[in-house]
């Protein structure tokens, strides 16, 4: 560990490519997959429940809606400076507004489809918006694979103008992930691991970036906690 796929640059991970490879180095200290297999997310979030627009109030966290675009309208003339979306479903209207990716995403929404909008919600001028909400496109399956816990991951500003938000981390770990040899070694010995009772370490990375559930989630929190703190402890009685 890591194995000659986890040494890999990180620009050769299908959908990083040279220039969001060097940003990746350069924002966030990521040169390898295994760079990125440590990048691990900061908190989670609940993609489990979808709420109403008439049950939004200021003190909610990130939420999940579902419903569908009625009006995207673009601001600033010319030179589009934010673009403003009508969003609703059988309880209400909320806007939703973005100041970046406008060129992009006025090619890819389309009034009168259905989609999953997830953000803070925030209450201006009297209406609640959502401003630089996650949103794509709603399908019978999606609630198959959305996933109960979802990673939320360090980033930058310059990331997130090159479509590598938190979104667009967790995708590029889905594909490393989706290519993770079984064949990774183990860093501890099988007698400590099994005495407590460890997650396997390819497990534990799996569970940490993707966990189906909390229980997994804590197992794979505790191997690679157990691990870091094993070390730390080992270099003090080094030194």
């Amino acid at each position: 560990m890591p194995s000659d796929y986890l040494a890999s640059s990180i620009e050769y991970l299908k959908g990083v490519g040279p220039h969001r490879g060097e940003i990746l180095k350069k924002e966030l200290g990521i040169f390898t997959f295994n760079d990125l297999l440590h990048h691990f997310p900061f908190r989670y979030v609940d993609r489990s429940r979808f709420y109403k627009i008439n049950e939004l109030n200021e003190e909610l966290p990130f939420i999940q809606l579902k419903g569908v675009l009625r009006q995207i309208i673009p601001h600033g003339g010319k030179r589009i400076t934010r673009l403003v979306a009508q969003f609703s479903d059988e309880t209400g209207t909320i806007e939703l507004v973005w100041f970046q990716g406008i060129r992009w995403l006025r090619d890819q929404l389309k009034t009168g489809k259905t989609y999953v909008v997830f953000g803070k919600p925030s209450l201006f001028n009297g209406r609640f918006n959502i401003v630089h909400p996650d949103i794509e496109e709603y399908t019978p399956e999606f609630e198959k694979t959305a996933g109960v816990l979802q990673g939320v991951y360090g980033t930058t500003e310059k990331c997130k103008a090159n479509f590598l938000d938190s979104k667009g981390i967790l995708k590029l770990l889905k594909t490393l992930l989706g290519n993770l040899p079984h064949s990774i070694a183990e860093s501890l010995p099988a007698s400590i691991i099994n005495n407590e009772k460890l997650m396997p370490l390819r497990e534990a990375f799996i569970n940490i970036h993707l966990p189906s559930n909390a229980l997994l989630l804590s197992g794979a929190q505790m191997r690679l906690k157990f691990e870091e703190l094993f070390y730390i402890q080992l270099r003090l009685l080094k030194s």
